[in-house]
């Protein structure tokens, strides 16, 4: 496989198996608005979420199955659904507040967006490792640079989309409402479909 090939095909595993996170991102900017330091700490996070990712898939190609069995992939969903259930009962316990208040921007923290990140690609595991296993190292390492280089792309991504005017005002007016509610359903998705709990 020739070193195009390998990177073609990375830019397309990765838009396949992330798409999904530019919502969870667009959220997560959203939360953060007006607050300094937000592009930064969800731009570390998605790196050290997506390098952990990248690093338990490579290591369980090259044969560390030990370190991740595959049964346990699917028990990742319970990190966004007590982070969602957590914000939850913070919206909850705001509702009397002014929308002033409920709106006004909060510190997103590196870990929270790292670990949603994990546990959001138990499924990019899934579909790295076969894929990893079968095309080489060399390609591994081609495609491991593009994936690197694209998370950047999908943080900017994220971040156009949620300082869209029509688009920023429907998630800062309805945030404290739509991040729990994606991260439980982020989280109940990711179990389910891992059979966790035999669901």
């Amino acid at each position: 496989m020739n070193l195009l090939a390998s990177v073609l095909q990375a830019v397309g595993l990765f838009l396949v198996t992330n798409i999904d996170d530019i919502i969870v991102l667009s959220l997560f900017f959203a939360r953060g608005a007006g607050v300094g330091g937000t592009t930064t700490a969800i731009l570390v996070g998605q790196y050290l979420g997506f390098g952990a990712i990248l690093a338990a898939s490579v290591l369980v190609a090259v044969g560390a199955t030990t370190f991740l069995p595959e049964e346990v992939i699917a028990y990742f969903g319970l990190i966004p659904l007590l982070l969602g259930a957590y914000a939850a009962w913070r919206a909850w316990r705001g509702r009397g507040e002014d929308d002033e208040q409920k709106t006004a921007g909060k510190k997103v923290a590196v870990g929270t967006v790292a670990a949603v990140t994990f546990a959001n690609g138990g499924d990019n595991i899934g579909v790295y490792v076969p894929v990893f296993v079968t095309v080489g190292a060399p390609a591994v390492v081609a495609y491991s640079i593009v994936f690197l280089a694209l998370v950047a792309v999908l943080v900017i991504a994220a971040r156009y989309l949620a300082t869209r005017k029509p688009i920023a005002e429907v998630l800062e007016r309805w945030e404290h409402v739509l991040f729990p509610i994606v991260l439980i359903g982020l989280g109940v998705f990711i179990l389910a479909e891992g059979d966790a709990f035999g669901l």
